[in-house]
């Protein structure tokens, strides 16, 4: 399915900055905001700072696209939604990449106790260096 056709099926109108963003967030999974919008403004120059936070806000709100919140990150976004995956961060670097939910269905939605919460969905996050600063740092 492309762009137009993933925006109308979930209900949203067909703008110009919402295809910009999500062509951006295609070819840069895990983008922070600043970099959606240096890459939102190469296809659409005069597109806005508070129309790229605006598009992000209704694209998570209608499930196109997720936003994960790394401690001490700024916020990332990527279009890999309706699965239960997880991320790694590099420490040095702050790289991002994600991580499968690694045995059986879904087995980090299964805590030891919910406390009379339903649980949808799981944010584990992974951290350590990557090979990159690995390579740098000796370690």
């Amino acid at each position: 399915m492309d762009d137009v056709e993933e925006l109308r099926s979930h209900g949203l109108r067909v703008t110009g900055p919402r295809v910009a963003v999500l062509e951006a967030l295609r070819d840069r999974p895990h983008a922070d905001a600043d970099t959606v919008l240096r890459a939102a403004r190469d296809r659409l120059p005069s597109v806005s700072v508070q129309a790229v936070y605006d598009v992000l806000h209704a694209l998570c709100d209608a499930g196109l696209v997720r936003r994960i919140e790394p401690a001490g990150h700024p916020a990332r976004y990527e279009r890999r939604v309706g699965d239960n995956h997880h991320h790694i961060v590099c420490r040095s670097c702050g790289a991002v990449d994600d991580v499968d939910c690694t045995i059986g269905h879904a087995p980090c939605l299964v805590p030891s106790s919910t406390r009379g919460f339903t649980v949808d969905v799981a944010e584990v996050t992974f951290w350590g260096l990557c090979p990159d600063c690995r390579q740098t740092t000796g370690s």
